[in-house]
């Protein structure tokens, strides 16, 4: 059972990383937004490519319209509760596991 603790946890954090990373790319994409960068650049391209498909259908669900995209900062609301929920939920249940607990 130790070892089935240890991959959740192991799993998890890598999840907690991973989101961690996809939180500076967003804020990175939204900083470059508020620039006029040109569309060509390899690393706007990337930032666009990877936060797009993710903050669209979230613009889509405001039902009103700001002057200012509010999408990054619900998106990056959205990542902490995953982080702080379900993360830590999944590393609560592998040390649950691996002491034996469950």
């Amino acid at each position: 059972m130790a070892i089935l603790g240890n991959l959740i946890i192991v799993i998890a954090n890598i999840l907690d990383i991973a989101l961690t990373i996809y939180s500076f790319i967003i804020i990175a994409s939204a900083l470059v937004s508020w620039v006029n960068p040109d569309p060509y650049n390899p690393i706007v391209r990337f930032l666009y490519k990877v936060t797009e498909p993710i903050l669209r259908p979230i613009r889509r669900l405001i039902p009103f319209r700001l002057p200012v995209d509010i999408s990054p900062l619900i998106l990056l609301l959205l990542i902490y509760f995953i982080q702080k929920i379900f993360i830590l939920s999944l590393i609560e249940l592998g040390y649950r596991i691996k002491g034996g607990m469950l």
